[in-house]
């Protein structure tokens, strides 16, 4: 990939890159290596995308890969996730920011399908192949990912 077009690819999707794997981890600092190790993929990449949707599904791709090989790493190394509060803005209200922080509480399996789904309007059958999983469990996930929500925000922690 040349240097134009990876400039290119990184100025339109570097915030959506950050945001799935941000989804994909509890931290800051996950998702940045995410981020970067994702990026660091599509410089090594030779082979030219279809068109700019092509390449937004294949860097989303490549973040829930480089999420997952985090998780499985820290559940081999038996060493536990960095627990962090989502990054705040003043620009978020006190229910957003409640909000935020019970979707960090979630597994990462639910909070990969609920960001794709409401922050990123992939839709299911979409998801399932981004995630390389079938459309019900996709669907399975949503609605579990919205009850568990459902509960938190109820107090039935």
């Amino acid at each position: 990939m040349d240097k134009l077009e990876f400039n290119r690819l990184a100025g339109l999707y570097m915030d959506t890159v950050y945001r799935v794997a941000r989804a994909g981890s509890r931290n800051n600092a996950d998702a940045e290596d995410i981020t970067q190790n994702t990026f660091l993929k599509l410089l090594q990449r030779s082979k030219a995308f279809n068109d700019d949707d092509h390449a937004r599904k294949w860097l989303i791709r490549v973040a829930v890969n480089e999420s997952n090989q985090l998780w499985r790493r820290r559940k081999h190394e038996d060493c536990p996730a960095s627990e962090e509060e989502p990054a705040i803005s003043d620009d978020f209200t006190e229910k957003d920011i409640e909000l935020m922080t019970v979707i960090a509480q979630l597994p990462p399996e639910y909070r990969q399908v609920l960001h794709l789904y409401y922050f990123e309007d992939y839709r299911t059958k979409e998801i399932a192949k981004l995630l390389k999983v079938s459309d019900d469990t996709v669907r399975a996930r949503l609605s579990r990912a919205r009850k568990t929500l459902k509960g938190l925000l109820n107090g039935d922690r």
